[in-house]
């Protein structure tokens, strides 16, 4: 009853016209994001966060995420209609959706993956509301040690399940933790790292790096790429779907949403993890595999329903534990820290107007963004006749413009700069640059919780595993990284066994 009462509240803040705003707002921003190639949510929501501090927090998270579970949405048009996934969770659905594009079947394809995504995400809800007081409870026995073994687990699992490649990753997230102890130490009070430049002196503002990575980096390389073309402008057609349309995609839609919740509750998972995920499990059942790849309507709904619940059950973590499963929550996370909110067991009973509000504005959103994505097509498809170029130098003026009016610092402009050129380089040699992001923000959190866990065991690392909690997550982590480290070891012995085989069989002939 109380949860009851709690979610009632919520919506009664979601329901305010400044509210309903944030949230009609927030969604068509991520569907449109969704719709152009190379804009992804999570550099929209690092061009949108100087935006956001002069907005009354709950407004800013709940447009914010209306963005991200927004996009999700709207990378499915591109996905289908152009075989471009207007974001990367989309990926999968290009494969069979495009191919259904070319049949004349796109209304079916877009109607299924709207009517799925609106299912994935709504079930996702309800799982939000029912896990996460439960797990917020049960985070108030939580640390500085639980903490630390936390943080460590977060940036071990986004390191090793997130990206292609384990070493780059690991770099990636070794630059982020050395950029988040840049500035002032946390307990003695001393500078450190600041090369004498007064700008750094309070640390490497989020925002700078965030815009830098994601936004400027991405809007490079989108220039740099926006001449390949993949596919050709298919016709819509009649968003409907038929009843045998409906019977081969409502056992994937349900696989889906149980699919997705979990796996977007795990750090490093996400739409990309989720959906691949659901498109091999679909393929697996299927009684016609040899279908999938030319257009079977069940390698869309599945995925499409996956990603959607697991981008709506990333903020359990989030919310709860104040960890954040991938690089867009990172930077909601970045968001709240500088409204001066810390989200973790605590959100709940400190700021319940947020915590509640932000999971009825995803009810409220997942029902415009139907209303939006059904009969709205034909009108977001006008949106991929925009010119990259005009589209990124809009984006970039709105960078410099953002970024310094946070601070009215250039430096913080000279910051985003450099990491814009960082991640474009990264992006060119294959690194991601999302463990760098996480590893930044967690990092702070990170260092702070191990010097107060040192203060409170006299400088014994006994204490991570004399505590119960803290124990059972640190040999998770250990069991995590071994597990890693041996199947790559595993692979690599497999690569150099049939290398073998190539030259014994090379020196035969």
């Amino acid at each position: 009853m109380d949860t009851l009462n709690a979610l009632a509240d919520g919506f009664a803040v979601i329901l305010t016209p400044m509210n309903l705003l944030y949230v009609v707002l927030g969604v068509t921003i991520g569907t449109i994001i969704g719709v152009l190639p190379g804009l992804g949510p999570t550099a929209t929501i690092a061009l949108l966060l100087p935006f956001t501090y002069d907005i009354e927090p709950t407004s800013a998270i709940i447009m914010l995420a209306g963005v991200y579970y927004g996009s999700m949405y709207g990378g499915t048009i591109t996905s289908v209609l152009l075989r471009i996934p207007g974001e990367a969770a989309s990926a999968v659905t290009a494969i069979d959706g495009y191919e259904m594009t070319k049949a004349g079947r796109a209304g079916p394809a877009l109607a299924i993956s709207a009517v799925g995504s609106f299912i994935g995400g709504t079930v996702a809800v309800v799982g939000l509301i029912l896990l996460a007081p439960a797990l917020a409870g049960f985070a108030i026995k939580f640390g500085p040690p639980e903490y630390v073994a936390l943080t460590v687990l977060g940036i071990a699992m986004v390191t090793y399940l997130g990206t292609k490649s384990t070493l780059k990753s690991v770099i990636a997230a070794s630059i982020g933790l050395l950029l988040a102890v840049v500035g002032t130490d946390p307990i003695m009070g001393t500078t450190r790292f600041t090369l004498g430049l007064p700008g750094l002196f309070s640390g490497i503002d989020l925002v700078a790096v965030a815009m830098g990575l994601f936004g400027v980096s991405e809007i490079l390389y989108t220039l740099e790429n926006s001449g390949k073309v993949r596919g050709k402008l298919g016709a819509v057609g009649r968003l409907t779907f038929t009843k045998q349309d409906w019977k081969d995609s409502r056992g994937p839609i349900a696989r889906g949403t149980l699919l997705g919740f979990p796996i977007g509750i795990l750090p490093g998972g996400g739409g990309v993890l989720s959906s691949i995920a659901s498109y091999g499990i679909e393929k697996k059942r299927s009684k016609t595999p040899e279908m999938f790849g030319k257009g079977a309507i069940a390698g869309v709904a599945g995925p499409e329903t996956a990603n959607n619940a697991s981008s709506i059950s990333a903020f359990i973590p989030l919310l709860t534990l104040g960890l954040p499963s991938n690089a867009v929550l990172a930077l909601i996370l970045g968001a709240l820290m500088a409204q001066n909110i810390t989200p973790g067991p605590q959100l709940m009973a400190t700021h319940p107007e947020l915590f509640w509000g932000v999971i009825a504005s995803m009810v409220v959103g997942n029902l415009i963004l139907l209303a939006l994505n059904w009969p709205m097509v034909g009108l977001f498809v006008q949106l991929l006749k925009l010119r990259i170029g005009i589209i990124g130098g809009i984006a970039m003026l709105v960078s410099l413009l953002g970024v310094y009016t946070l601070n009215n610092s250039t430096f913080d402009m000279f910051v985003m700069l450099a990491m814009g050129a960082l991640g474009y380089a990264m992006r060119k040699f294959g690194f991601e640059p999302a463990p760098l992001v996480l590893a930044f923000v967690l990092g702070s959190i990170l260092e702070e919780s191990f010097r107060q866990s040192m203060l409170l065991s006299g400088g014994s690392m006994g204490i991570f595993v004399t505590r119960p909690i803290a124990g059972v997550l640190v040999l998770l982590v250990l069991a995590f990284v071994g597990s890693s480290v041996w199947g790559a070891a595993r692979r690599k012995k497999s690569r150099n066994s049939l290398i073998q085989q190539a030259k014994s069989l090379a020196g035969e002939d």
